[in-house]
């Protein structure tokens, strides 16, 4: 399909990581995913993604996910979602969300792929038909489709804006994966923790209940915990791990945290957005 004069054929975005600012299990459903409440907290830190239209049939990729075999990568999965196999396009992405911390770098990647090629092939689709999309392809995806924090409930696909206080965070990524199936299957999760209010969430309460499995089973993220702790008290981790984070009121204070982190320990400083950054169209 070849490129029409005027339109788009190149984007440029940020695919942002998220932090769960508190993370509750609330139930277990008998299809055996679990009920969840917890705030997603985007980022202005995450992964670069370029989109060139081609004029031949089907998407390439290229960059740091090499390794992931194609059936498995969420990218093209998000692509094929799409079911526009007469157009083609390029994708190329240069990681910095580290896998299995728990930052949904993957899920990130999908929904801007999703809305980028929405964009560059001009398909129009609207913000109902793009979360239809993003459902199948992960929990997460809905929530940067969407484009917003958010208050999040059911396995996570149900969503409320939230405005949240502005905050820069301490991002400590230890140098292991995490696997989340295997926390969930944890007979000592606990899995039936009261839900809370919004207003509740503002006035301090909130935990992570899958931090008291992980935290005994990976040294690499107790280690990370206990660091971030010591400097301050609202170090927690986010979804199942590996990453710890903590808030603080000023960009200064992050970085004077951060410039204390023991050797070997990975850490971002980032600041929290209420509305995904805007993609750059560049050709």
């Amino acid at each position: 399909m070849g490129i029409q004069s005027g339109t788009i054929t190149a984007i440029e975005a940020c695919s942002p990581a998220k932090l769960n600012l508190f993370l509750h299990v609330t139930g277990r459903r008998p299809d055996g995913y679990h009920s969840l409440q917890t705030v997603f907290q985007l980022l202005n830190w995450g992964d670069d993604m370029r989109f060139e239209v081609r004029t031949e049939p089907g998407v390439t990729l290229s960059g740091d996910t090499d390794d992931i075999a194609p059936e498995q990568n969420l990218i093209l999965q998000a692509a094929q979602a799409l079911g526009q196999t007469d157009r083609g396009a390029h994708i190329h992405i240069r990681k910095r969300i580290p896998r299995g911390g728990g930052l949904g770098g993957g899920s990130s990647n999908a929904a801007t792929t999703l809305l980028a090629l929405n964009r560059v092939w001009g398909l129009g689709l609207e913000q109902d038909a793009l979360q239809s999309l993003a459902t199948p392809l992960g929990a997460d995806v809905p929530v940067f489709v969407m484009g917003q924090s958010a208050w999040a409930e059911g396995v996570g696909e149900v969503l409320s804006a939230l405005a949240l206080p502005k905050r820069w965070f301490v991002i400590a990524q230890p140098h292991c994966t995490v696997r989340t199936a295997e926390i969930f299957a944890d007979p000592a999760l606990t899995r039936h923790t009261p839900p809370i209010t919004v207003q509740a969430f503002f006035s301090g309460a909130g935990h992570n209940d899958l931090q008291d499995i992980v935290l005994p089973r990976y040294p690499e993220v107790q280690q990370a915990w206990e660091w971030l702790n010591h400097h301050s008290l609202t170090a927690r981790m986010t979804g199942s791990g590996a990453c710890v984070f903590a808030a603080l009121e000023t960009e200064e204070s992050a970085r004077q945290i951060a410039a204390e982190a023991p050797d070997g320990l990975t850490v971002v400083v980032a600041e929290g957005v209420d509305r995904l950054p805007e993609m750059r169209v560049v050709g």
